[in-house]
């Protein structure tokens, strides 16, 4: 009795983890796309401001403040036929040292015939120790339009942190039509200099993003986005057929929107108001 009191008392506490699953659904309705379906469960939660334009805005909530080891959440998306469905974060998502395991991130976005969809999120900030395992897959119709940008920042750089002992799984699938157009599977390793350094790879910065561009105009708008990125001495854009595809890399954070934002006002017509807030 008194060896199983011990064992117990010995024995780590199992700490309290975050679980979120948020979904929306847009539809079309008098020229305007509105909610069709909306649903949050746990520390996931959307919200949708006021609308600004004909398209539907939808701000992605992570009510527990931030993710750790054993975190997880799903959000799925979905730009029903004919409709123009924005999604952004209300804020940076952080993701801070982990005690155990990674935290996960998947997000399934959909979109039919005719439609578009946005996804814009806010960067994701990696604290030093933090694991992350982030998945984005998108099944789109093939005269839809999907512009899909992640962006990572290193540590804080007011804190002079640069997170060096940070873990990133990060993968992206894209089909067109049933068929794949785009994927890429990114591995940050604790404690990889190489990975850091390498001019084939981080080339020592501290924020980098990778945004896809998959739309019939994607011949029209590798001109504009390459005259966008001339100033910026780790940035470049590629076309294949209809996908473009821009990778930025910066010393911080801040430099990094300086570099994303205006190439994001040129595919998307505007930057989601909750990115100059």
């Amino acid at each position: 009795m008194l060896d199983t009191i011990a064992q117990e008392t010995l024995r780590p506490p199992r700490l309290q983890r975050a679980r979120g699953v948020g979904r929306i659904t847009a539809k079309a309705r008098d020229g305007r796309s509105v909610i069709d379906t909306l649903y949050q469960e746990g520390c996931a939660k959307i919200r949708v401001p006021k609308p600004q334009g004909t398209w539907l805005d939808a701000v992605l909530i992570n009510s527990s403040g931030g993710l750790t080891g054993g975190d997880g959440v799903l959000w799925s998306a979905e730009a029903s036929q004919h409709t123009h469905l924005v999604v952004t974060t209300q804020a940076c998502e952080r993701v801070y040292r982990s005690v155990g395991g990674s935290a996960r991130v998947s997000s399934k976005l959909t979109i039919d015939k005719g439609a578009r969809l946005d996804w814009l999120p806010q960067e994701t900030i990696l604290f030093d120790g933090a694991e992350l395992e982030r998945r984005l897959d998108v099944e789109m119709a093939a005269d839809a339009t999907f512009l899909g940008l992640e962006a990572v920042i290193m540590g804080r750089e007011a804190r002079g942190e640069d997170a060096l002992s940070a873990r990133l799984k990060d993968d992206w699938r894209v089909r067109r039509g049933g068929v794949l157009v785009h994927a890429e599977a990114s591995r940050l390793d604790a404690n990889c200099l190489v990975a850091r350094n390498n001019v084939a790879l981080l080339y020592g910065a501290r924020a980098y993003a990778t945004l896809c561009y998959v739309a019939a105009d994607a011949e029209r708008q590798i001109g504009p986005v390459k005259a966008l990125l001339e100033g910026a001495e780790n940035a470049g854009a590629s076309r294949i057929g209809e996908k473009l595809v821009v990778r930025i890399l910066a010393e911080s954070g801040y430099r990094l929107r300086k570099i994303i934002m205006p190439v994001i006002a040129q595919f998307a017509g505007a930057v989601p108001k909750l990115w100059t807030l």
